[in-house]
């Protein structure tokens, strides 16, 4: 287990970001597992539950991600946001945020959908950077 320290700033910011996921959980209970994504596919930190390969989601998240932007640019949508990912055992969002990070966050089948969007923007908003730089 690595400890935060101020000699290693990426434990730290892992630990800041594993206590904004948990705040994330407490205010949509709905959430049944999250996890910040590196743009490259390596996970960051994240709250998930049991029999999830953290490091293989985090990977197919990125491969996702990477996708629907290049679907999003050729229909001329813009820059992508988020992506919506509907199963019959829930919802995945898969949210942009600072420094090529991701929020991914998965909720319960009758979630309120639009309270998880609204409180997964402002999470990933507010996703600090390793650099010390906010998205919102």
């Amino acid at each position: 287990m690595t400890f935060p320290t101020p000699s290693n700033p990426l434990a730290t910011h892992a630990s800041r970001l594993r206590g904004l996921l948990r705040a994330l959980h407490v205010a949509q209970p709905d959430i049944e597992a999250s996890a910040v994504i590196s743009g490259d596919g390596l996970v960051v930190a994240s709250v998930l539950g049991q029999g999830i390969d953290a490091d293989r989601y985090a990977a197919m998240c990125a491969a996702l991600l990477a996708l629907s932007e290049r679907a999003s640019k050729e229909a001329q949508r813009g820059a992508l946001q988020m992506v919506l990912v509907q199963g019959d055992q829930g919802a995945m969002l898969l949210v942009r945020a600072v420094d090529d990070q991701v929020l991914a966050v998965a909720a319960h089948p009758k979630a309120n959908l639009g309270m998880i969007f609204n409180q997964a923007r402002k999470t990933a908003a507010g996703l600090p950077s390793p650099h010390g730089v906010t998205a919102g």
